[in-house]
């Protein structure tokens, strides 16, 4: 694409004018009050508040409740192939700095935090996984897969393929036709699965099948966490998934590891995972129910010295959040129920809409109904390739805490 600059004006409402003015990229359909020609889908708006003053530009999505998505606040920026190809090397540039050795297998883009809303890239060697889910950003794809392929070049990084998980709800709602496969323009050559290796321990992701993008590289530093604590100890690994914080406790010298999921698939994957490092006869794999089998353990006054919960988000919306929390709250009291005395819970939240400050008041409810006192040793996030921006709290979602039973 060429240049493209419209003039098409949106003003928003004061309360959207302080958010926008507060750092935060989305305006809502019902904080548009007018609107000076209806804008092709995809297109780049001017934002301006009441009083005629600039705000910012963004894409246009004309059938998202998230109208606008700012994507600067320069009013003389062209938002032309060099705008996109500009902020895709800025994100390369960030995760080969701060990543280090972890810069093999890493989150490339990371949507808002990275001022390419909608848009994920994850690299798994020399194959990226990327999922569109805004008009604008679609639009665009080409430009910005061209600056990744381009770019990691430049670090050494030679792209064999890019399959596109572009199968999301969200793509629905922008009115995207959703579909999987490989990128044609680079002519890949086609595999399911890639072995990664990260920290010492491989695993195999099925970049076609798999959750999300395949992997959950979200928690590549609170695994190491685990492994750090893990020696001698007996580990139960809850919603365990495709293994990895199970695999870190053996790798760290666990006495025992039981890896639970209510997925034969996931089972089936973590085992493929467990064969990989020679930990097959360390790690005993359990499928059921997480909180049928926790009460089963409760009943049989089973005692571990080690338990993490790393379930699913239990909410995806603010409506749903008090039931998400009563679910949180009841797995987590099961979980300090069954840690011994001077053991250790990890447990995990990857719902942005469940916050930080939430998930501490629910984990000292559970404290008090489990008759624990809990000494916090880590609280963390995501990885640092998936960055928070203090102004949009979307883009803190995932909690982690490792905590004493005491």
């Amino acid at each position: 694409m060429k240049t493209e600059r419209t003039f098409t004006a949106c003003t928003v409402t004061p309360k959207q004018e302080k958010r926008i003015r507060g750092g935060h990229p989305w305006v809502y359909e019902d904080e548009i009050t007018e609107i000076s020609a209806e804008p092709e889908n995809g297109s780049i708006v001017d934002v301006f508040g009441r009083k005629h003053n600039y705000l910012g530009s963004g894409l246009y999505s004309a059938n998202s409740k998230i109208r606008i998505r700012i994507l600067d606040h320069n009013a003389n920026e062209k938002f032309d192939d060099a705008f996109f190809a500009r902020r895709t090397a800025y994100a390369l540039k960030y995760r080969h700095e701060v990543m280090g050795e972890d810069f093999a297998n890493c989150r490339l883009i990371h949507g808002e935090a990275d001022g390419l809303p909608g848009l994920t890239a994850d690299k798994y060697g020399d194959i990226l996984v990327t999922e569109v889910s805004s008009y604008g950003i679609d639009l665009r794809r080409d430009v910005i897969y061209r600056a990744l392929v381009s770019g990691l070049q430049e670090y050494g990084v030679t792209v064999s393929g890019i399959y596109e998980r572009n199968d999301g709800d969200l793509r629905r709602r922008e009115g995207l036709a959703q579909y999987t496969g490989w990128y044609e323009a680079l002519s890949p050559e086609p595999k399911d699965k890639v072995i990664i290796s990260e920290h010492g321990i491989l695993y195999e992701v099925d970049i076609v099948n798999g959750q999300k993008t395949g992997f959950f590289l979200d928690q590549k530093y609170n695994r190491l966490e685990i492994r750090k604590i893990a020696g001698n100890m007996d580990v139960l690994d809850c919603c365990t998934h495709t293994g990895s914080f199970a695999l870190n406790a053996a790798y760290g010298g666990a006495a025992s590891v039981t890896a639970l999921d209510i997925s034969d698939t996931a089972l089936d994957t973590a085992r493929t995972n467990a064969r990989l490092n020679h930990l097959e006869d360390r790690v005993e794999f359990r499928q059921g129910d997480v909180f049928e089998e926790l009460k089963s353990y409760l009943q049989e006054h089973r005692k571990f010295d080690v338990i993490i919960l790393d379930p699913p988000a239990f909410t995806k919306s603010r409506s749903t959040l008090r039931n998400a929390y009563n679910g949180y709250l009841r797995l987590n009291t099961y979980g300090m129920r069954l840690v011994k005395r001077g053991g250790y819970l990890a447990t995990c939240s990857c719902s942005h809409f469940m916050d930080t400050e939430s998930f501490r008041q629910m984990l000292k409810e559970a404290s008090e109904a489990a008759g624990v006192t809990l000494r916090i040793i880590a609280e963390t996030h995501a990885a640092c390739d998936h960055p928070r921006l203090i102004s949009v709290p979307e883009t803190d979602y995932l909690k982690f805490f490792l905590l004493q039973i005491i």
